[in-house]
């Protein structure tokens, strides 16, 4: 059995290896995920849009996500498990990312992700000052889409492409792990990747990135308006609907349950 990964395990796959990382949500979604060889489990905030029907990630808290890493950290994955911060669990104070952060790492988390750049530097600092590994997340911020018109591409302008390897360089010297970088202009994302000694992990950036990252729901065929930038890998829509359509008409039709189904205990 290989070794459990840590933040310097992935630390170490820049230049080395492409880190391949998938959001899961529950005990079911990792125990897959991991046992098809991922390095990295995000407990994203995208479970609000994925799993609970929310437009956005904004509704998503503190207790929603501590119950979706629970369950997450229950399958004992291998695989890095990385717990995102909600919108507002630690833009407040630095005080209340601590506390927060460090929930998620009572929980089961192996590190945290955050939305933001330079802003964010402190924050980043204090989290590592307090032994809480920190995954940055730079480009398209989806918990700030409303200040930019929604979530549309980022690097375009040679302003949005300065800031971006600005935000890049504060987190890193901040002490993060690696950065994500999403749906940002391929040739700006190679940029920062060359740029910054820690790993960039990229969705919707293109391929020059130590690695990429997707949502679960949307390789498999289960997002009904999947991002642009995603890949199906199955459609597994198609096979659950199937499959409950089998079941709805052997229950009616009466072929289900057969005898092997159940039993019938014989009187004396």
């Amino acid at each position: 059995m290989k070794a459990k990964v840590n933040v310097k395990t992935i630390m170490k796959m820049k230049n080395q290896e492409k880190i391949a990382m998938v959001t899961a949500y529950d005990y079911v979604s990792a125990k897959l995920v991991d046992s098809a060889g991922v390095d990295i489990i995000l407990v994203g905030d995208s479970v609000g849009m994925a799993a609970h029907g929310f437009t956005s990630t904004l509704p998503v808290d503190m207790t929603m996500m501590l119950i979706h890493l629970s369950s997450v950290a229950r399958a004992q994955p291998r695989a890095l498990v990385v717990g995102d911060m909600p919108f507002l669990s630690y833009e407040t104070s630095i005080e209340e990312a601590v506390r927060n952060a460090g929930l998620m790492m009572k929980t089961g988390a192996d590190a945290v992700k955050l939305e933001g750049g330079l802003e964010y530097e402190e924050t980043v600092r204090a989290l590592v000052r307090a032994g809480i590994p920190v995954m940055g997340h730079i480009g398209l911020n989806p918990q700030r889409a409303l200040l930019i018109g929604g979530y549309r591409k980022r690097g375009i302008s040679e302003r949005e492409r300065e800031k971006i390897l600005e935000d890049a360089k504060a987190l890193e010297k901040a002490g993060a792990f690696s950065i994500v970088i999403e749906y940002t202009s391929a040739d700006v994302a190679k940029e920062v990747t060359e740029e910054v000694s820690i790993p960039t992990i990229c969705i919707g950036s293109g391929p020059w990135c130590d690695g990429q990252v997707l949502v679960f729901h949307d390789l498999l065929g289960l997002t009904e308006n999947p991002p642009p930038f995603s890949k199906q890998y199955a459609n597994l829509k198609e096979v659950i609907t199937n499959a409950v359509k089998s079941y709805v008409e052997e229950v009616k039709t009466g072929r289900f349950p057969e005898e092997k189904h159940y039993f019938i205990e014989k009187k004396d």
